[in-house]
């Protein structure tokens, strides 16, 4: 596009200065008209230069000078970032405490399962005193229903034996007590009652 401007110039220029006219060749004259030519192309050559200059000029990139509204934008993006710093060490805070609540929370179910978990003690002391319970429960069938009263004392003395320090230890012990007296009263009953002879 420069150049196309250069080549006009240089053409008007040439129209400017136009075609030689014929005349009688004398030193002085073409000595002249040299001079004449050099100063018309010295001319165009130079106006043609001031030309691209002031195209260079125009259209060179220049560094704009500051305005007072390109520093109130200047500090309005800088407040802006740092806006943005502050919300981001906010969001991570807050992803925190939610992360610690909710660590928390589970925690607190952790301790809340723990304890419903019943005592393994206490679960096996449950199972002892049922087993217990049977077998005092086989032992009185024995010794109420059946009437196998040495069968019973056997299973008594099984829970005295298995269980001492359980409840249903001191039940076979008051079932033993219970069983002897029985017989100690059968025994001194029979002997009342033996038949004499003489007596009638």
């Amino acid at each position: 596009m420069i150049e196309d401007k250069i080549k006009n110039i240089l053409r008007d220029a040439d129209q400017i200065a136009g075609e030689p006219k014929p005349v009688f060749i004398s030193i002085p004259a073409l000595r002249r008209r040299a001079n004449h030519r050099r100063f018309t192309t010295a001319a165009t050559a130079l106006t043609a230069l001031l030309f691209f200059a002031l195209l260079s000029i125009r259209y060179a990139p220049h560094k704009p000078s500051q305005t007072p509204a390109d520093n109130k934008a200047l500090s309005l993006e800088t407040q802006i970032k740092q806006l943005n710093a502050k919300m981001d060490a906010t969001l991570n805070l807050i992803n925190e405490v939610l992360e610690d609540e909710r660590r928390q929370r589970r925690l607190n179910e952790l301790q809340a399962q723990l304890a419903s978990i019943q005592d393994p003690f206490e679960e096996i002391q449950q199972e002892v005193d049922k087993t217990a319970f049977i077998l005092i429960y086989h032992a009185d069938h024995l010794n109420r229903k059946l009437n196998q009263t040495d069968s019973a004392i056997g299973f008594y003395n099984r829970i005295i034996e298995l269980f001492p320090k359980n409840r249903w230890a001191e039940v076979a012990r008051q079932r033993i007590l219970e069983i002897k007296n029985k017989k100690t009263d059968k025994t001194s009953l029979e002997g009342e009652q033996v038949w004499n002879p003489q007596s009638v």
